[in-house]
């Protein structure tokens, strides 16, 4: 069941989910790397951050790299990599001091033993933030993100600190990636597509899915606010009628 609102009307999500799409043709139509969108891709991560946290937003979740990413051409997964190497050594002092929060989520083992480290500093330095959490999915994917929570619930039942009659949603809930958060209230994909490319499967069972055809590195301030208004103008009922919907935000 996923967490609701009651009677509030809500008008700002509290979390909210982004699938980046779009860096690599942006730099096509220009005649330019892929690389280069990638890199004009961070302004976008930049203002997203701060339009985001001036908003009220809770919680930002960015898919940065998908499991399914590592198909990509090898120059391209390295010029990533690096791209996130250089986030970690040089945007965490800026969060910190925003008071943002930054956790990495996925399979970190497979990120190579030259960026745990940096993950695990860049935690610990910004883990006293209350404004805003900012989770990037690296090496993550939504299925991969199902097969751990139950792999957990498995040992636990094996060690028998678990009953497996107690299996269910909430049980496997729980043990998901951002189980400490609400789930995302809005999920905004850029670039024109219009599926999740298996990004927090589980989590967007009752998500308002927003499509945009803006490039990611051309989402500014206003194409933010634009998602916004759109998901104002949503009725978000969980199973229930729209009078009951009504009924509970007053309207």
């Amino acid at each position: 069941m996923p967490e609701e609102q009651g009677g509030t009307d809500q008008r700002i999500p509290r979390h909210v989910s982004v699938v980046m799409d779009g860096n690599g043709r942006w730099a096509k139509q220009r005649h330019l790397p892929r690389v280069e969108g990638h890199r004009r891709g961070l302004e976008s991560v930049r203002t997203a951050v701060r339009g985001c946290g001036e908003a009220g937003v809770e919680a930002l979740t960015l898919f940065a790299f998908s499991s399914e990413n590592w198909r990509r051409p090898a120059s391209e997964v390295r010029a990533l990599m690096g791209l996130f190497r250089w986030v970690l050594e040089r945007e965490v002092e800026a969060l910190r001091e925003n008071g943002i929060r930054l956790r990495v989520i996925g399979d970190r083992q497979g990120l190579g033993d030259n960026l745990i480290p940096l993950i695990e500093r860049a935690e610990a330095t910004t883990a006293e933030g209350t404004r805003m959490t900012l989770n990037i999915a690296a090496n993550y994917g939504g299925r991969w993100d199902i097969a751990q929570a139950t792999q957990q619930l498995a040992r636990e039942a094996a060690e028998g600190s678990l009953d497996p009659a107690d299996i269910g949603e909430e049980a496997i809930r729980s043990r998901l990636a951002l189980a400490d958060l609400p789930e995302p209230d809005l999920f905004i994909r850029t670039g024109g597509e219009q599926r999740i490319s298996n990004f927090l499967v589980w989590q967007l069972a009752y998500t308002e899915l927003y499509f945009t055809p803006t490039l990611w590195p051309d989402f500014d301030e206003e194409a933010l606010q634009a998602a916004f208004e759109s998901f104002s103008k949503r009725q978000r009922r969980f199973g229930r009628t729209g009078e009951q919907a009504n009924a509970l935000t007053g309207h």
